[in-house]
């Protein structure tokens, strides 16, 4: 979970930094965080539109030039040509919905968070794919 966390330094969104690691027997596969895509201002640049508008966290991802870090590293190991199933997550924040559905698909095994995020769907979809979530205590 410490390179979640170190992962999501890199984060140029300005409400929640995220980080995400993905891991199978002990091996990185690929990590993401939140975030402007490639070749486009970031939000530190224009300022959170979501922010300017009022919207609560969890509600309206549509309205965010950010990719989330669960998907930019599923992004990431597709480019690199890295089959993920099978992976286990460690990600700083439980997954959204959308986050959730896509590591469902990807054979996602177990999901390692810190934080909770305000989307019960979420965690009711994981549960019902039969993916274990485990929130952790960390402590450094």
């Amino acid at each position: 979970m410490r390179i979640a966390h170190l992962v999501s330094e890199r984060s140029t969104c300005l409400r929640r930094k995220v980080g995400c690691v993905l891991v199978r027997d002990r091996h990185i596969l690929a990590t993401g965080y939140n975030g402007a895509p490639s070749g486009v201002k970031h939000c530190a640049e224009l300022g959170c539109l979501r922010q300017k508008l009022g919207i609560p966290s969890g509600e309206r991802h549509e309205i965010c030039r950010g990719i989330h870090a669960e998907q930019n590293a599923i992004i990431q190991a597709a480019i690199s040509g890295v089959s993920i199933n099978g992976c286990d997550v460690f990600c700083t924040t439980h997954p959204c919905l959308q986050c959730s559905k896509m590591l469902v698909n990807c054979g996602v095994f177990t999901v390692y968070y810190c934080e909770d995020y305000p989307d019960p769907l979420a965690a009711s979809l994981l549960a019902e794919a039969n993916v274990r979530t485990v929130k952790m205590e960390v402590k450094w």
